[in-house]
């Protein structure tokens, strides 16, 4: 892992920048060879960041736009977040980009804790922020989506557009039907989450296709404190998280 302020970065393996490569991935049956080519491309990326993050600690995954600049107070406050987490001993994780992402990792790495990014190759592309101590470019959306999930305890989303949305739903599914544990899913910004749990109360538990204990999974909070400490508490009391040497030899021996 980075020390001493080490950036690590670890790009795309196989061939080319590829935005076309994943549509047609999408395009219907194709030749065998090709098949069985993208299969292995997609086993390398999952490979590489089964590898590159195994060790990075308990994570807790930040999501959100990354339209916002550094004078937006939702920046302001995924920068709050980020260092909130990382003085409570987490791990960072966003999909490092800009924006809200930029603003956790920033968070994080200004309070001297571990920052790391799950970055995705665009038509436009996305770099990644410049807060980050180790990073992976990804080329499938759904690779990255399970990097995102697989090592965090819990999941903090602010404002942002149909990613963040596909993101927060995505989770939510996953606790839903247990295919992860129960981790805390906190919304921040409840003025701009308002419609969202409107529609979640007022029309899918009321219609019957969510449950109002889906529902109940959310903390909605604007407080950076009050969604760590929300995350630490759960963290500790559901999933035997503590700190100093027991939590490391915890991640390490895959205890989870």
């Amino acid at each position: 892992m980075a020390k001493n302020n080490e950036i690590i970065a670890i790009e795309g393996w196989g061939v080319g920048p590829d935005a076309s490569e994943v549509a047609r991935f999408l395009a219907g049956p194709q030749r065998r060879i090709d098949e069985l080519l993208r299969v292995l491309r997609i086993f390398f990326e999952f490979l590489r960041g089964f590898r590159a993050f195994h060790f990075v600690g308990p994570c807790v995954t930040v999501f959100g736009s990354a339209r916002f600049g550094e004078d937006h107070p939702y920046y302001q406050l995924a920068h709050q977040v980020g260092a909130e987490l990382a003085q409570a001993g987490f791990t960072v994780m966003t999909g490092g980009g800009p924006g809200i992402m930029e603003a956790a990792n920033r968070g994080a790495k200004e309070a001297g804790g571990r920052s790391i990014g799950c970055n995705i190759k665009l038509p436009k592309e996305q770099k990644p922020n410049p807060y980050l101590d180790l990073w992976i470019t990804f080329r499938y959306f759904f690779v990255r989506k399970v990097m995102l999930v697989k090592y965090s305890y819990a999941f903090i989303a602010l404002p942002g557009g149909f990613g963040t949305l596909d993101e927060i739903f995505e989770t939510a599914t996953l606790i839903q039907t247990l295919k992860i544990r129960e981790f805390p899913l906190v919304l921040m910004g409840k003025e701009y989450w308002r419609p969202l749990l409107a529609f979640m109360s007022e029309k899918m538990v009321k219609e019957g296709t969510i449950d109002q204990a889906d529902l109940d999974r959310f903390i909605f909070t604007d407080s950076a404190q009050e969604a760590v400490e929300s995350v630490t508490a759960i963290a500790k009391r559901a999933f035997g998280l503590t700190y100093g040497s027991r939590m490391r030899k915890r991640w390490f021996f895959g205890e989870r």
